[in-house]
């Protein structure tokens, strides 16, 4: 089974609430993953929180992704009791 983002929820600062077609939600702190030219939009935090699903991961305006696999890995699992 491919791992798949099927959906998101912008929390803050640099935090996302992701989930995955695993059933799996996990909080995915990108504050030190935006490192490149084209991460350099999305250290904007008002830029940042509109993101979109696109080819099942998340995407900006400018075109940024992650790959679902980096965004699990990542990430934080969320205890059902735990859930944002």
């Amino acid at each position: 089974m491919f791992l798949e983002v099927v959906s998101a929820e912008y929390i803050r600062e640099y935090i996302v609430k992701v989930t995955f077609n695993t059933g799996e939600s996990k909080l995915v702190d990108l504050k030190d993953s935006l490192k490149g030219p084209v991460f350099e939009l999305l250290k904007d935090q008002e830029f940042f929180k509109h993101f979109s699903i696109h080819y099942n991961t998340l995407e900006w305006k400018n075109g940024a992704d992650f790959a679902p696999e980096y965004l699990y890995r990542v990430g934080k699992t969320l205890e059902p009791s735990l859930e944002v």
